[in-house]
């Protein structure tokens, strides 16, 4: 599947997304080019069923290059602290959640020994056999 246009749904969460930061605090609002720019991301995540650049800039067909979404992520001037506790609470409120227990899934992405060209790995503890590895956490 190719992304050619961001369903509304996306736009809907993400302009409720942009409220929420404004109404929290001044000076957080997303510009349009990020709105677009976390558009497109969360639209590679639902087609693609992953969370990488490479992968997106094949379902965009081109369109967005690695280069550019990995720029934006690395290089905007966004919160992201308050955009993942903002997100929460426009997804909490959205669907009128009232109780409910927030689990966050800790996993390890093991890598090969010799991975220098990925970014963010470091030595972790391997919760498999007690040793170390060269790897990076991801939390949702």
């Amino acid at each position: 599947m190719f992304i050619w246009n961001v369903l509304p749904f996306v736009n809907d969460y993400v302009a409720s997304l942009d409220k929420a930061l404004t109404e929290y605090k001044d000076g957080c609002e997303l510009s349009s080019l990020q709105k677009r720019w976390l558009s497109i991301c969360i639209m590679g995540i639902i087609v693609t069923n992953t969370i990488c650049w490479k992968k997106n800039e094949g379902a965009t067909i081109g369109k967005y290059r690695v280069a550019a979404l990995s720029w934006m992520f690395r290089r905007a001037r966004i919160v992201w602290e308050l955009l993942v506790v903002m997100s929460v609470k426009v997804i909490v409120e959205e669907y009128g959640i009232k109780d409910g227990c927030l689990c966050i899934d800790d996993s390890d992405r093991k890598r090969t020994k010799n991975s220098k060209k990925i970014g963010y790995i470091h030595k972790i503890k391997d919760k498999g056999s007690g040793g170390y590895i060269m790897g990076q956490n991801i939390v949702f």
